[in-house]
């Protein structure tokens, strides 16, 4: 009720004239030349099927018209791929490219079927585009996003980004979404408002990640021995990439521990796998060589119900001391009561 009434007070008197006909012009369609008390069943066959080949007729174009936009985005896709635009942007290009043409299909069917002129509902749609762009703000704000999304580029297709606390590949920019694919294979949809107003993290502008490794190996143990274990471990995989070149440096003399910290680089395909093949080769490296790996320890002790044992014990034998000890003379007296808490006798 609201939006129609901002139409209302938006439109001018020739709009609201012009819409008035063509929605006159729209029911006219379907208005029988007999009253349907008055027809006979001659007359109501005829009229329904009238009715029944526009409506029919409307259908079929809009399935065909449907089929060839499809056909249309899919060709302006591949045009696309050949002139080399990034499938971020060749994606969100087809999409706004298939809303058009099915907009200009449903101008088409209403004003060959229906009669509804075309200057008419793009009428409607301007005396309403102000409440409509108040009620859908929103919606208006992830297209705009979307579009800078699309022109900025912080991310493509394929990249694997951080995004307001959620993590995974892109997939698709669409114009009021973007589709990610979680780890877990799990789909993510974020608006695209939020992603612009979001930090955004991508961890793929690269061909290539690195890897980083903090173990903490104990004071008593060799670091050299320590450092030509995981060395060995790294030059004997293959997909660890020689350039930048893989180290092992002392990150920290931390309280109970020499934390090393273990630094390599690989192909973005290979970054997952080869960290959990490093953490278990290092381990048993570690076992073989005598190396133990420290960890934080915290040692929980239930000392609050002993303390207050104890202090209880004491009090007690505190107290029966002090009644042994204490003589009759210290005891003080039961006090008499004074004449005046005495009751006074009964008058008679």
């Amino acid at each position: 009720m609201r939006v129609r009434k901002e139409v209302a007070l938006l439109a001018d008197p020739k709009t609201q004239a012009e819409v008035q006909d063509s929605l006159s012009n729209l029911t006219r369609q379907f208005d029988p030349d007999v009253p349907f008390h008055l027809m006979t069943a001659e007359q109501f066959w005829g009229w329904a099927m009238d009715v029944g080949i526009k409506l029919g007729g409307a259908l079929l174009v809009f399935y065909i018209g449907m089929h060839l936009a499809k056909w249309a985005v899919r060709a302006a896709g591949r045009a696309l791929t050949r002139a080399h635009v990034e499938p971020t942007s060749s994606q969100f290009i087809g999409r706004v490219l298939y809303i058009a043409l099915m907009i200009v299909l449903l101008l088409a069917i209403l004003q060959g079927f229906f009669g509804v002129a075309p200057t008419s509902f793009i009428a409607i749609m301007g005396a309403a585009g102000l409440a409509i762009g108040l009620a859908l703000k929103d919606s208006l704000s992830n297209v705009a996003s979307g579009v800078m999304l699309v022109t900025l580029k912080p991310f493509r297709v394929g990249d694997v980004v951080q995004i307001g606390g959620s993590s995974g590949t892109v997939e698709m920019v669409r114009i009021f979404q973007t589709q990610l694919r979680g780890a877990d294979n799990q789909t993510i949809v974020l608006p695209n408002n939020l992603i612009t107003t979001a930090p955004i993290i991508n961890l793929t502008p690269d061909t290539r990640r690195r890897i980083e490794l903090v173990i903490g190996i104990s004071y008593e143990d060799d670091i050299d021995v320590a450092r030509a274990a995981i060395m060995d471990i790294m030059q004997a995989d293959k997909r660890i990439l020689d350039t930048p070149a893989p180290d092992v440096v002392v990150y920290e003399l931390a309280d109970i521990a020499v934390r090393l910290g273990v630094r390599c680089h690989v192909s973005n395909a290979d970054h997952f796998a080869t960290k959990c093949d490093l953490n278990e080769r290092i381990k048993k490296a570690f076992d073989n060589a005598g190396i133990s790996i420290q960890q934080a320890q915290r040692d929980i002790r239930a000392q609050r119900r002993v303390l207050e044992a104890v202090q209880s014990s004491a009090a007690s034998a505190a107290g029966v001391t002090d009644t042994t000890q204490s003589s009759p003379d210290q005891q003080s007296p039961t006090p008499s009561p004074s004449p005046d808490q005495q009751s006074q006798p009964d008058q008679r």
